[in-house]
């Protein structure tokens, strides 16, 4: 992944119009600071909407939300005269988050979303509500939004909420590396603080953005992962004196799952040409451990996982997420209609089955890593791929660290959204706990992250035991990345360096260029 801090496209503008935002549009505004800006036609159905809601007031007509309160307190009519200081209130009163704050790159990942989604049209608020959330996002003010407080269920009303607080001028956001008070970080940026009308403060606070800005960022890298994993996959079997038998296409067509296809492709291009493949070509082996034989089945399955989660998120990326929406009919004429799509269930499932594959990548890459490292498993290395094994001990602690992070991703991958609490006086009585399956999907990546760090280095250190027999020309390319940032190991040392220098290589895409 790119750092928030290292890389700067600007350039063009993205213009957002809530319709077609894409995955790479998301990772140029988030980590390469693309500037933003509300779309031409896009602000022509915003004002429309908008229309529709000023004449409801106008005529002092009842609708949800508008002038009156919300959730349990829907019942009460707010006059017009107070109908400003409700929207302050909603900001403030759901401002209730609390927890360690998200990171700015996902911060600037759900300003993007929240403000694409109002973008589409159907939500009835003012041009300048979006025009507020891009110029904060062009000029670096990142509201500081603590992550936990969400249940999922009127969306992710206090992430968001803090969010909507910054935009008019009150608690705290970063700007220029600085954590400040938004009034002066807004002043300092020359952006005006939003004085919010009717129906604006809960068109911010009602949407998913919070737990989809974590779940895009987390399948970004998760796709990573993904493609590390078999590069890293095939260095253990080469390694191992695997076979690549089980690769043949004619296996995986009979069986034509698009991951487990793709997989196998990947495996025997890897492998062709490994000096160290033909030299075991005709041992009597019949077949390998499922760890090395069925990486196409798992990480396909995985690959499977992780583009049903990209559709999901893509479509979400898109959607209309408040409540109630707005639907225009003729000028100044229109439907206003409450339902839920703020609910969070389709992402729940979706970060939760994210976290099952991605733990299935980090299990499957720690059995490799074992059979590298016990003697009674790894075809004559050294035990441990320890060089004067007993002297030093070698891998014997991070095949330690790999088996403890992967049994950490087994409890971790319970499903959050087979929950449910009731909330707001039992008017929101069936939750979809999206936001906390989002949050433990960041640990699971982190531990999947390190696990495959822990690989990177072993299956390294087993391929130089086999020299002068050579891997194939791409194994051997990404040996010569992992040894540049983790020379090989002659005697023991803290592995722990090797270890987060290796974590930010796959990050960054690294062993797989």
């Amino acid at each position: 992944m790119t750092s928030l801090h290292n890389t700067s496209l600007h350039g063009t503008p993205l213009q957002i119009n809530g319709n077609d935002l894409s995955l790479d549009d998301l990772r140029q505004v988030v980590y390469g600071r693309r500037p933003v800006e509300l779309a031409g036609a896009a602000r022509e159905r915003v004002v429309a909407a908008r229309e529709v809601v000023e004449k409801l007031l106008r005529e002092n007509r009842v609708a949800y939300a508008i002038n009156t309160g919300v959730g349990k307190l829907s019942d009460v009519h707010i006059e017009p005269a107070q109908n400003r200081q409700l929207q302050v209130n909603l900001i403030r009163s759901h401002s209730a988050g609390v927890g360690e704050p998200l990171s700015r790159e996902e911060t600037r990942a759900m300003m993007l979303l929240r403000a694409n989604s109002l973008a589409k049209g159907f939500s009835g608020v003012r041009p300048e509500v979006i025009d507020v959330i891009c110029a904060m996002l062009n000029k670096g003010v990142h509201p500081v939004v603590p992550s936990q407080g969400s249940v999922g269920a009127s969306g992710d009303l206090a992430p968001l909420a803090h969010l909507a607080l910054a935009m008019i001028g009150e608690g705290e956001v970063w700007f220029e590396n600085a954590l400040v008070k938004s009034a002066e970080a807004l002043r300092q940026a020359g952006i005006k603080p939003l004085v919010p009308e009717a129906k604006e403060a809960i068109s911010l606070i009602n949407g998913t953005q919070a737990m989809l800005a974590v779940g895009t960022l987390s399948l970004m890298a998760a796709e990573t992962l993904a493609d590390t994993a078999d590069v890293l996959g095939a260095m253990s079997l080469d390694a191992l004196h695997g076979t690549d038998v089980a690769f043949d296409g004619r296996i995986h067509a009979a069986r034509p799952h698009a991951g487990q296809i793709k997989v196998a492709a990947n495996l025997r291009r890897l492998i062709a040409g490994s000096e160290v493949r033909a030299s075991h070509k005709d041992c009597g082996r019949v077949q390998d451990a499922y760890s090395m034989r069925c990486i196409p089945q798992v990480h396909g399955a995985v690959r499977d996982t992780l583009e049903f989660c990209r559709r999901t998120f893509e479509i979400e990326m898109n959607s209309a997420v408040d409540n109630p929406l707005v639907f225009v009919k003729g000028e100044g004429e229109g439907d206003i209609i409450s339902g839920g799509n703020f609910h969070g269930e389709p992402l729940a499932f979706a970060l939760d089955y994210m976290a099952i594959a991605l733990s299935a990548l980090a299990g499957i890459s720690e059995r490799r890593i074992e059979r590298l490292v016990n003697p009674a498993l790894n075809e004559g290395l050294p035990p441990f791929l320890a060089p004067d094994a007993g002297i030093n001990s070698g891998f014997m602690m991070p095949q330690v660290t790999a088996a403890a992070l992967a049994s950490e991703n087994k409890v971790l991958a319970h499903p959050a959204s087979v929950d449910s609490i009731t909330t707001s006086g039992n008017k929101e009585d069936y939750v979809s706990m999206g936001m906390a399956a989002a949050i433990k999907l960041k640990r699971v990546v982190a531990n999947t992250t390190n696990v495959l760090a822990i690989e990177a280095c072993a299956a390294a250190q087993a391929l130089d035991f086999l020299l002068p027999l050579k891997s194939s020309g791409p194994l051997q390319r990404a040996h010569a990345a992992i040894r540049k940032v983790s020379p090989r190991i002659e005697q023991d040392r803290v592995f722990a360096e090797d270890f987060a220098k290796l974590a930010e290589l796959i990050r960054q895409g690294g062993i797989v260029a």
